[in-house]
């Protein structure tokens, strides 16, 4: 007869980020690029963001920034990205008292260019990783990615006790940015931001004492795609701009907002958990109209929404690591209690709504 395993809690123990080092206010940006289109100016100043951090192109000599070709862009993805990846781990792996030697699983998460090798193949390479490190690469799947990723993260994290698995979201927005001053493309201009977030995660390893110290245990993951509005977040190839454009339809935060309860009654099943037990929500800034949707159809208060709304405003929707940025502010707040449950919320392109249920 087989023995059965009891199988280890994952628990994350360390998260960092980075952003580009130019940080830019709305107007700036308008005046940048020369925008007068009074729709356009509205929509970046009505965005509810004060700032965001971006990889931008130098200013030609008769006014306005360099036109990138998709070459350009594609390069930056790979160049910014790498830098970003590298100091956001620094981070992670420091408050994770960990050195990189550590590492035995390495995922990244990326949708604003396509590598091959991908990311984890070059960081592996550029920071002198464990070759035997096992790897994966979450390539397109949007702002919803981060939980896709974190997911197998800490499902290898169980199965291997003790060892180190480290997810990484690597978005240089801006190098998915094309300026034809449209409607379409001013949305995601006013709204995006690049960063990078790292988490590591080890499993069979206690908590040092405190309150909250040594970060969330990962206890279950929950999944919900919405067929019907497939379309309403892609790329598409512009033939005129020679560039991949990005898309979002004006009632996503609808679709998302109503689809939100039932991916929670999924989370919370058979957990023994009640709803009212919540005492922290970690979601995905993908921006006003979207948050609070989420915050009506949840019954959320803005109290419960305030890193969110608060990286909205400092960073812009850093796509996939959205949430990371958050759960980091939550834990410099020093507000969590051992035994606080909390549910981490993504996003994204599907229409996909991804959530986790924590503990500490």
């Amino acid at each position: 007869m087989l023995a059965v395993t009891k199988v280890a809690t994952p628990r994350i123990v360390g998260v960092g980020t980075a952003n580009p080092k130019s940080g830019y206010s709305q107007d700036d940006i308008l005046e940048r690029y020369g925008i007068s289109d009074e729709r356009i100016r509205s929509l970046f100043r009505n965005s509810h963001i004060d700032q965001r951090y971006l990889h931008l192109p130098a200013i030609e000599p008769g006014g306005g920034p360099t036109d990138e070709t998709q070459g350009q862009l594609l390069e930056k993805h790979r160049s910014e990205g790498i830098e970003m990846a590298t100091r956001a781990l620094r981070s992670c792996l420091e408050r994770a008292g960990a050195d990189p030697s550590e590492i035995r699983y390495l995922c990244c998460v990326s949708s604003t260019g396509f590598l091959t090798p991908g990311f984890s193949a070059l960081l592996i390479s550029e920071l002198g990783l464990r070759r035997d490190c096992g790897r994966s690469d979450i390539v397109g799947m949007g702002c919803n990615a981060g939980l896709n990723g974190l997911n197998p993260v800490a499902a290898w994290a169980a199965a291997n006790p003790g060892q180190l698995a480290v997810m990484i979201c690597i978005e240089v927005c801006s190098a998915a940015y094309v300026y034809d001053g449209t409607m379409r493309t001013a949305v995601v201009n006013s709204l995006f931001g690049d960063g990078a977030a790292a988490v590591a995660v080890r499993a069979g390893a206690e908590p040092e004492p405190g309150a909250g110290d040594g970060g969330a245990t990962i206890l279950k993951f929950a999944s919900r795609l919405i067929p019907e509005a497939i379309s309403a977040m892609r790329f598409d190839w512009d033939d005129e701009q020679h560039k991949n454009s990005f898309f979002l339809d004006r009632d996503i935060p609808y679709v998302v907002g109503a689809n939100a309860e039932a991916v929670l009654e999924s989370l919370l099943a058979d957990t023994g958990v009640r709803r009212d037990e919540i005492v922290h929500w970690i979601a995905h800034s993908g921006g006003k109209k979207v948050i609070d949707s989420v915050k009506i159809n949840l019954g959320l208060t803005t109290y419960d929404l305030r890193h969110t709304v608060s990286v909205l405003r400092n960073y812009g929707n850093l796509s996939s690591g959205s949430f990371l940025f958050s759960y980091e502010r939550l834990m410099e707040e020093g507000r969590v209690a051992r035994g606080d449950h909390g549910v981490l919320m993504t996003m994204g392109p599907g229409s996909t709504i991804e959530m986790a249920l924590i503990r500490w």
